[in-house]
């Protein structure tokens, strides 16, 4: 069963967190030519000692080249792209024909992935993207898994599909949104969206003046232009039937606890499904309950199924069930490990481990706490102050400690 579950990394730790908790791969972007400007990224250094880093893992980097470009936009590109490959990227992601035009000529011999910004939604594009030199076409989130399985069947078997399973999707087609530009001038389609979609909206009717209604749905107002989040952990072995290879979680701008819960997740339910297919689908109900736990919008399967009745658009706001309380950063060692605050605890309090190894879901009661300086910490308040913390669970470096809301 070839499988491979692809991570968003915002930034080192995000990435760093991602490929602990299972992630095959990463895709992440440096300081240019990426969709997401405000995210820190990475500068060339960073790039070439984190490839490297990834790859004595085993894992995989594709790096995103992926906005819409202007003739402004290809200044330096040559010579980036020439890096990337000195580094050995795996992959780059372009949504952009003149870049892929410019990467096939300076390095013919580095991958070329086709970001699902250049909405292939159909066979006859897929393929055009496949002769054009793309090794792997990321697929338009519009589509049905019946019209992924059919562009499957249409492209050579080399060619690979790629496509979302998890994370926000953007109101507009394959995101190509121009909220971002309309009211706060920054251009979504070049690394800058400020996601106004996810704004509080008002109304007014023309001939009144001043008059303005909220669209209220509850005391924290509605959000009527955002969609829900896609959910497809119930439906993997749907996705890998229609021909998936290659399963995308979104989140570059989201926390390293939102990276560590999801691929957490989807790393468990594939291991069951390769197991045996009838015991993942009973447990998928468990394996939504775990991806309640970090900040998510109410799930929607959005079209894959078939269902393009918009209910995947319907009013959403961000909820999650689950708190970062605090990251590990040195293993348990003669009964004290090193933790890194992240949220408010104290002594007395009880905290369940977010972990990709044995201690996953077990609880840890807050006994003791140590600072840097020797001092007995009765509560933990101080912003990422590190602490040791007694337990007698063998808590490993990047394992994550949450509490239930």
């Amino acid at each position: 069963m070839n499988i491979e579950i692809l991570a968003p990394a915002g930034d080192k730790e995000k990435l760093e967190t991602a490929f602990y908790f299972g992630a095959d791969a990463c895709y992440f972007a440096g300081k240019k030519w990426g969709l997401r400007a405000f995210s820190e990224n990475f500068d060339e250094n960073e790039l070439k000692n984190y490839i490297e880093y990834a790859h004595k893992l085993g894992k995989k980097c594709y790096i995103t080249v992926n906005i819409q470009a202007h003739n402004s936009d290809f200044d330096g590109l040559s010579d980036y792209l020439k890096y990337l490959y000195s580094i050995k990227a795996d992959a780059i992601i372009v949504s952009d024909a003149g870049i892929l035009s410019l990467a096939k000529q300076v390095v013919p011999n580095l991958d070329v992935h086709i970001s699902t910004q250049a909405s292939a939604s159909n066979k006859y594009s897929a393929k055009f993207w496949a002769d054009a030199g793309a090794k792997r076409i990321i697929l338009a989130r519009e589509l049905s898994l019946k019209e992924i399985k059919e562009i499957r069947d249409y492209l050579p078997k080399d060619i690979e599909l790629e496509a979302f399973c998890h994370g926000a999707m953007c109101i507009s087609y394959s995101g190509r949104c121009l909220l971002s530009n309309y009211l706060a001038g920054r251009d979504s389609n070049r690394g800058q969206c400020v996601q106004a979609c996810r704004w509080e909206y008002k109304i007014r009717e023309v001939s009144r003046d001043g008059d303005e209604l909220e669209i209220q749905e509850d005391e924290r107002g509605t959000y009527i232009l955002n969609s829900k989040d896609l959910c497809m952990i119930e439906h993997l072995d749907e996705m890998l039937d229609a021909g998936i290879t290659s399963f995308k979680i979104e989140g570059r701008m989201k926390s390293p606890f939102y990276v560590a819960t999801v691929v957490n997740a989807y790393k468990r339910a594939f291991e069951m499904l390769k197991k045996d297919r009838d015991e993942y689908k009973k447990n998928c109900h468990k394996f939504v309950k775990e991806l309640e736990n970090c900040s998510h919008r109410k799930f929607t399967t959005g079209f894959c199924l078939g269902e393009n009745d918009r209910e995947y658009l319907k009013t959403s706001m961000p909820v999650s069930s689950s708190e970062f309380m605090a990251i590990v950063t040195k293993e348990t060692k003669d009964g004290y490990c090193e933790i890194e605050q992240r949220n408010r605890f104290k002594i007395g309090d009880e905290l369940e481990v977010l972990s990709p190894g044995e201690n996953f879901l077990k609880k840890v009661k807050i006994e003791e706490l140590i600072d840097e300086k020797g001092n007995q910490v009765l509560d933990a308040l101080k912003v990422q102050q590190r602490l040791k913390l007694k337990t007698s669970l063998n808590l490993k470096e990047k394992d994550i400690l949450r509490r239930t809301k």
